[in-house]
């Protein structure tokens, strides 16, 4: 994609901005303060703040799974804080796609604080229409924005205008061939470990080979918590994209990614048509469909949400976990693990697990604007200073990366080492899904607390540069005691007393890390978007009737089908455009490592 200014170019602009504005800038945005003084969550009120009315902001968020006003703790702190309350406008929970993106900005005015995509032209497209603010006028004074005012400008950059329009998310102080996952890496085969143990840890040389073991684990595991069926597979639709997404997580075991309809090995390697017969997608889709012939897949799958899956994981009614933080984080219980049940990475032997490197210029598939309609954007953009300070990453980072939570609720400083409070143990290493959050806190419950805003500002495992501490409270000696129960245990005898997947993993060669870059997907013109729109409903729908096909006929009778009807549509227009963009992100790739080295 070509740019109007020049990474340096762009910094230098920015950095200029920030110190040259004179207007009012933000407020202190310094680190952690525990519960009871100033500035804290639980002890400043609104009618103490320098902000006298109240706001209700309209936050359009790509990211977020809930819709609605957010409530509990994270609402009181933002309250307190910035005296403002926030409206989740979520596309996922609204039907998905970009209906209400396009609804919202056919009217003028997507929201005042907007958290979705910078890649594909969207950011010059709402930059031209008018919808997002420059943030020049009002950053002179961020301290927090300023640490990043590189990563500010390459993502502004991509407006190809002059101006400050737009901050990425997961913004690391790591390399970007490091991985950026704590214990685990986003993609392994996670199983009910206890369950494989009950079966003789049976040795797995290919994915195909997992069916059997699975075969075994279900007649083994009788019924769930609530005495239920129980299976190895339970889908659902949610997250659906270009293609079936469950089935892409299959794909990822093998260091695969979709980019459009291309499944593009994360190394630069290897870019695969989605629809190729040979191909790791059709490959994935095969493999369920015999899970299915074998009765390994919840019936369920093709009508629930993603919330009535999380409710069959936390009950044991499911074997195998599409990412490893989904099965552990509703089953992984302190109770549970301390009697050695759980999720657990098994490990196949021919894998190459897709890992996540840190992103030193951030994420631009996720970044944060202000509103052209935003009633006080300088409190927008104090607020968005504030979700990139120690304290902001703290208390809004999403629980499945890891986030440690407010100081003084979840955690303290003992002996300059962060430990987990009473009650953070309770939320983080007993997974108690009714924990009430104290009354000075907000009240309710911790989980319906937490940010919805679903947005992981800096990398998972970036540390705080003043005190050295990880944000990611996995990583804590502390959080590692406690959590090394009976299931931990057995797991690491297994692995060569290794005490984590990403340890043992990188020692084997069985991971494949995307290098953080930069790379921005540009836009497909409108013909190629109108075809591409209309392939990728085929191919979802054809990718779900295969899954659940009545056999082998019905499997490559469906199979010809999605290709007949998606090539008849124009789908090698679009395959010839991912091609091409796949093999420009390798080359930003290539460029990271050499780099790097």
């Amino acid at each position: 994609m070509k740019r109007k200014m020049g990474k340096r170019v762009a910094a230098a602009l920015l950095s200029a901005a920030m110190l040259m504005t004179t207007l009012a800038g933000c407020g202190s945005t310094g680190g952690s303060t525990a519960a009871g003084s100033d500035s804290t969550q639980a002890g400043e009120s609104a009618e103490n703040s320098k902000y006298a009315e109240t706001l209700t902001i309209d936050v359009f968020d790509s990211q977020a799974n809930f819709q609605g006003m957010q409530s509990g703790w994270f609402a009181k702190i933002v309250k307190d804080k910035f005296n403002m309350e926030l409206n989740i406008i979520a596309p996922n929970v609204a039907g998905g796609g970009d209906t209400l993106y396009q609804t919202r900005s056919a009217n003028g005015n997507l929201g005042d604080l907007i958290i979705t995509n910078l890649d594909k032209s969207r950011l010059k497209d709402l930059v031209t229409a008018g919808l997002v603010l420059d943030m020049t006028p009002y950053i002179d004074s961020c301290e927090s924005l300023k640490k990043y005012e590189t990563a500010i400008a390459d993502a502004s950059a991509l407006a190809e205008q002059d101006g400050i329009w737009a901050v990425p998310s997961e913004i690391s102080n790591q390399p970007a061939t490091e991985p950026c996952e704590a214990m685990e890496p986003t993609n392994a085969p996670s199983l009910r470990w206890d369950v494989y143990g009950q079966v003789g840890y049976p040795k797995m040389s290919t994915l195909e080979d997992m069916l059997d073991v699975l075969e075994a684990m279900q007649q083994n595991a009788g019924t769930s918590d609530t005495g239920k069926n129980v299976y190895a597979f339970s889908l659902f639709k949610d997250w659906d994209g270009d293609c079936m997404q469950n089935a892409g997580a299959i794909c990822a075991l093998y260091g695969y990614e979709p980019m459009g309809f291309v499944m593009s090995k994360v190394d630069g390697s290897e870019a695969q048509s989605i629809i190729d017969n040979d191909g790791v997608y059709v490959r994935a889709l095969r493999f369920l469909y015999e899970a299915n012939q074998r009765g390994l897949v919840d019936p369920e799958s093709t009508t629930q949400n993603f919330d009535t899956l999380q409710t069959k994981y936390k009950e044991g009614g499911v074997l195998y976990s599409l990412w490893p933080w989904l099965g552990a984080g509703q089953y992984n219980t302190s109770e549970n693990t301390a009697e050695g049940k759980g999720f657990a990475s098994a490990i196949i032997d021919d894998m190459k697990c897709l890992s996540y490197g840190s992103m030193p210029l951030g994420k631009m598939e996720v970044g944060m604007m202000v509103g052209s309609q935003a009633k006080d954007p300088q409190r927008l953009v104090d607020f968005i200073d504030w979700l990139y300070s120690p304290e902001g990453i703290e208390a809004a980072c999403p629980q499945t990366g890891g986030g440690c939570g407010p100081e003084g609720l979840t955690w303290e400083m003992k002996d300059g080492e962060p430990v987990l409070t009473e009650f953070g143990v309770k939320a983080f290493v007993d997974i108690d899904a009714d924990l009430q959050v104290p009354e000075e806190w907000g009240g309710g419950s911790w989980k319906d607390g937490v940010s919805a805003l679903n947005v992981k500002t800096v990398g998972v495992v970036d540390c705080d540069e003043t005190t050295g501490m990880c944000y990611n409270y996995q990583r804590w000696a502390d959080y590692q005691q406690r959590v090394a129960t009976k299931l931990q245990e057995d797991w690491s005898a297994q692995n060569d007393g290794a005490l984590s997947a990403i340890e043992y993993m990188k020692a084997h060669d069985e991971l494949l890390v995307l290098p953080g870059t930069n790379y921005a997907t540009p836009e497909y013109s409108t013909d190629i978007s109108t075809i591409k729109e209309q392939c990728k409903q085929v191919i979802v729908a054809q990718s779900w009737k295969m899954v659940f096909a009545a056999d082998d006929d019905e499997f490559e009778q469906l199979l010809t089908e999605m290709q007949d009807l998606v090539n008849g549509l124009g789908y090698d227009q679009v395959l010839t455009v991912d091609l091409q963009n796949a093999s420009d992100k390798a080359a930003a790739i290539k460029e990271v490592i050499a780099t790097a080295k």
